[in-house]
């Protein structure tokens, strides 16, 4: 047992730690379930603590104040069913440790759990428990907001598209998102119209996308995990990127989606795809996606496997659809339909250092054009490459060519494939192999690498965050 004296040094150390954080004058206030909780918030000065009692305690409310927000344990905040739940107004303020229910279910409106307006620069959200709200947190233009440490259980029921997201911004320069939990909903976080975001440490589940980005510029997309997701990491008309240390599990389509995103330096992500059963992607119901995403073609016939088998998820372990100028090194994309897809004009980007381990088809580009994917001498790992490497240098001692004249065949005319055994393919695959000049142009590995670099851990392998 600690001695007096112990006890009375933790005092003072906690007191004079909070001493520097809060104005001398600032006071800590308590808030019983009987009290009126928007009065004591009106009343309060900057730099007051607002101490929710256990038990519920009734919302709607708005903070005004540069005040703390905060619940013991066990304290509930309940809304109305109409309008946000809290709203902050104030910079600087902070909603910690809540439990958070009861928004509206207006889109329009943006009814949410914790909703920070504009004029709340710097507020935090933190640490709190929203459940079955319309969108979980909605920082709306607020500069350097934060939101950390939430765990955020959205709609479950219904349609997908009337749901909203785990985590909305919207126009908030220097926003943080940073280490929570979100699962049902429709996004995990949607950004749009942003720039210089840090999204880091999160985790989603059961939703649409993981994260998905538009319009937002020069940010972070750091050590985040996506699990049973239609899609993880959706980015999408978005320019210099850092894209690094993420992973995807078992996600259904795309394990990353970039749509004329540019500039951005995708390293060091995993994807990692599961046998799904096939009733998770065929069956229609209220929480399937739409046919379309923002125009982007769905997946062909022919590389959705059909019938009651289970077939590895996601589809496309990287979809890159007329996305430029992007540096791709040291990732790993294993067991998905087709490890990378390139196409509608994708141009310039790198590819280094990537493992490709036990895709169906290892690359889906399409072109009469040629891509070389090495650089400087060192090129990428490819699973399916019976590559010899007699001078012992470690990498392969003839180029690597994923696909064929035969794939190209499959391609436009999925039809084809009930001929994939016949005497003709096999005479057109011997006659490639004879005469490389009749090989179409696509991509080019000069350089392949014998052995993959290290797979990055995942979380359950002990891994970050």
């Amino acid at each position: 047992m600690a001695s007096v004296r112990t006890i009375v040094r933790l005092g003072l150390a906690a007191t004079f730690a909070a001493s520097l954080t809060l104005p001398a004058w600032a006071e800590r206030i308590a808030v019983s379930t009987d009290d009126g909780l928007q009065e004591v918030l009106d009343a309060a000065a900057d730099g007051d603590v607002i101490v929710l009692k256990r038990g519920e305690h009734r919302g709607p409310i708005r903070v005004t104040r540069e005040v703390t927000l905060e619940g013991e344990a066990g304290a509930i905040l309940n809304g109305s069913g109409t309008g946000s739940v809290v709203t902050v107004s104030a910079p600087g303020a902070v909603v910690r440790g809540l439990t958070i229910r009861g928004s509206g279910r207006d889109l329009e409106k943006m009814d949410s759990g914790v909703f920070v307006e504009k004029s709340a620069a710097g507020a935090v959200v933190d640490g709190n428990w929203i459940e079955g709200n319309l969108y979980g947190v909605y920082l709306h233009g607020a500069e350097n907001a934060v939101a950390q440490g939430n765990t955020i259980i959205g709609i479950e029921e219904g349609r997908l598209n009337e749901a909203g997201n785990g985590i909305s911004v919207w126009n908030a320069t220097g926003a943080k998102v940073l280490d929570n939990s979100v699962r049902y909903g429709r996004d995990g976080i949607f950004v749009i119209t942003s720039k210089r975001n840090v999204f880091s440490g999160n985790r989603f589940r059961d939703l649409r996308f993981a994260i998905h980005y538009m319009y937002t510029n020069d940010s972070e997309v750091t050590d985040n995990v996506s699990i049973n997701n239609a899609v993880g990491y959706a980015l999408m008309f978005s320019n210099r990127l850092k894209v690094s240390g993420n992973v995807s599990d078992g996600d259904r389509d795309h394990g990353f989606l970039f749509n004329y995103a540019n500039g951005s330096q995708i390293t060091g992500n995993t994807v990692l795809g599961r046998l799904q059963p096939a009733k998770r992607w065929t069956t229609a119901g209220t929480r399937s996606r739409d046919d379309k995403e923002h125009g982007l073609p769905t997946p062909d016939a022919g590389e959705v496997a059909q019938g009651a088998d289970a077939r590895p998820g996601p589809t496309k372990c990287v979809f890159i659809y007329n996305a430029n100028q992007n540096r791709f090194r040291d990732n790993w994309f294993e067991g998905c339909e087709i490890g990378i897809h390139f196409t509608a004009g994708s141009e310039r980007n790198e590819m280094v250092g990537n493992a490709f381990i036990r895709n169906r088809n290892q690359v889906k580009y399409v072109s009469t054009r040629y891509l070389d994917w090495s650089k400087d001498g060192r090129g990428n790992y490819w699973s399916d490459n019976p590559a010899f490497d007699l001078n012992g240098d470690g990498l392969g001692d003839s180029a690597y060519r994923p696909n064929d004249l035969v794939d190209k065949v499959l391609w436009t005319a999925p039809q084809a494939k009930v001929l994939m055994n016949s005497p003709a393919m096999q005479v057109i695959r011997w006659a490639q192999a004879q005469f490389p000049a009749l090989l179409p142009g696509g991509v080019v590995d000069s350089h392949p690498l014998m052995a993959p670099p290290a797979r990055p851990k995942t979380v359950a392998e002990g891994g970050q965050p």
